[in-house]
């Protein structure tokens, strides 16, 4: 694989155009992948673990999307552990090797939707976070929590949008308001399974028998230094924004990177 190119973009001093164009490819529905981001997995399926911090309001939402997305032929997620305290879902503190999924009012700042991944120096995903704003409360009909809670999970492997547009593709991937683009489709399950067709050296997920959401080296054979997954992670710089999609991007102490994709709120 070619080794992770956005530290040579930064010192180049690239911004927002620039820099785009060597993270992200451009979001297509033929190719909807976010880049070259996905997890590293050395089997033919990957057993990702779930940090539950959600509230029962959003708990349907969240099992179902679990479900959904474990029908690709790529993803085997369970929920590891669970803490929905208030101070949990506020910090919605990154799990090295594992996915959190996390609601709050997190304040009217511009987003539905915040999805994050860690990305080690290879550019492996290696701990993410999907996180809903209930400060737009207004927003949340029945249909779009589910959409949104499948596209910010659907980001945290990887995916991109089908489309920025609010044309329907009836996937959770685009914009639309489509009563059925509240789930994956077949062409997401098929996305995953090229995405995660060939086998990596490592794993970069949680592999451990046990639980880990405390820490640990969830990377197998090869540890990625990950001390700072605890502390609050820097938006960065904005990269890319089209529509309501907006993309930033700041480094990490282990020469990693962070990559957050933002599902921004419809203008008040």
């Amino acid at each position: 694989m070619t080794k992770f190119n956005v530290a040579k973009a930064l010192k180049a001093g690239i911004v927002a155009g620039g820099v785009s164009a060597i993270l992200f490819s451009a979001s297509a529905f033929g190719n909807h992948t976010w880049s070259t981001y996905h997890w590293a997995k050395s089997g033919s399926s990957m057993p990702l673990k779930v940090v539950d911090s959600v509230t029962a309001d959003w708990q349907f939402e969240l099992d179902i999307s679990i479900d959904e997305w474990n029908q690709s032929s790529v993803m085997n997620m369970s929920i590891d552990s669970a803490d929905d305290s208030k101070k949990a879902r506020r910090r919605c503190t990154m799990v090295p090797g594992q996915m959190r999924v996390c609601n709050n009012s997190y304040g009217r700042n511009g987003w539905l939707g915040l999805a994050s991944i860690g990305l080690d120096s290879n550019g492996h995903i290696d701990q993410g976070t999907a996180k809903m704003n209930d400060t737009y409360a207004s927003a949340w009909t029945p249909d779009q929590k589910r959409h949104v809670m499948c596209q910010e999970i659907g980001h945290v492997f990887g995916l991109n949008h089908t489309s920025v547009d609010g044309s329907s593709q009836m996937t959770c991937m685009d914009y639309s308001q489509d009563p059925q683009s509240i789930s994956p489709n077949a062409h997401d399950y098929q996305m995953l399974a090229d995405m995660y067709a060939h086998a990596d050296s490592y794993n970069s997920y949680d592999d451990s028998a046990a639980s880990t959401s405390g820490g640990g080296n969830p990377g197998g054979g090869k540890p990625s230094g990950r001390g700072n997954a605890g502390m609050d992670i820097p938006r960065g710089i904005l990269v890319s924004k089209s529509g309501r999609s907006e993309m930033w991007v700041a480094s990490r102490a282990d020469g990693g990177y962070w990559v957050h994709h933002i599902y921004l709120a419809e203008a008040e």
